[in-house]
């Protein structure tokens, strides 16, 4: 089976919790975190992680539907996509 990666990105203001429910609902799906970068500018929340679905027994679309959910709860904006499409967009 090959590997297969997301890119979830996460923005909007920052409050408690965020990276706590981002992570439970990956977890939830079994979804594993590979790599995560966040930051917070000026009250301004910025989270990107690297996440592998390969041992999901979800579907891409029920884990992006469910991620965007939790987002949408926390009224933040959230972009989820398959990291191959990440890669070809940002190569030249």
């Amino acid at each position: 089976m090959a590997e297969e990666k997301i890119i979830v990105t996460i923005t909007g203001q920052d409050k408690t919790g965020i990276v706590a429910k981002v992570a439970t609902t990956l977890w939830e799906n079994g979804v594993n975190i590979e790599d995560i970068k966040q930051t917070i500018m000026q009250d301004y929340f910025v989270m990107i992680m690297l996440c592998s679905i390969t041992n999901s027994k979800e579907s891409f679309s029920t884990i992006k539907e469910r991620l965007t959910m939790a987002a949408e709860s926390m009224s933040m904006a959230i972009w989820i996509q398959r990291k191959e499409i990440f890669d070809r967009m940002h190569t030249i």
